[in-house]
């Protein structure tokens, strides 16, 4: 079982100046990515998991990323897959495409918003 999760160097990149921006740490960030990706797939369809690493991007922990709420989001991507994952299949492979697809999600809000109170407005909504 993989408990280590590899971003791409856009990703890292990403969350580096988000955090810069907004002092909300990257394990947050990568929570409200991933719900933003889960969110809109309804809009853009399902994802297909990330097989290949990057040795670009960070590389996090399972627990610091998750947290208590690890069994929600798998819940949550399991739901959105349509089929039943293994573990290894949700962490990294599901986990990983949607947080690549929700990073761009979340600098497209934070860019939108102009400032921080609007952008935790705009994650609200």
């Amino acid at each position: 079982m993989n408990f280590t999760l590899r971003t791409s160097k856009y990703a890292k990149d990403i969350l580096t100046q988000l955090h810069g921006s907004t002092g909300i740490t990257p394990n947050i960030l990568i929570r409200y990515a991933v719900s933003l990706s889960l969110r809109n797939t309804v809009l853009d369809g399902a994802v297909e998991p990330i097989t290949k690493e990057s040795t670009d991007g960070l590389v996090l922990n399972r627990n610091t990323v998750t947290g208590e709420y690890d069994y929600v989001f798998k819940a949550l991507i399991t739901q959105a897959a349509g089929k039943e994952l293994t573990d290894t299949e949700y962490f990294p492979g599901y986990f990983n495409a949607h947080l690549e697809r929700g990073i761009r999600l979340l600098a497209s809000e934070y860019k939108g918003a102009g400032n921080y109170e609007r952008f935790i407005r705009a994650l609200l909504l």
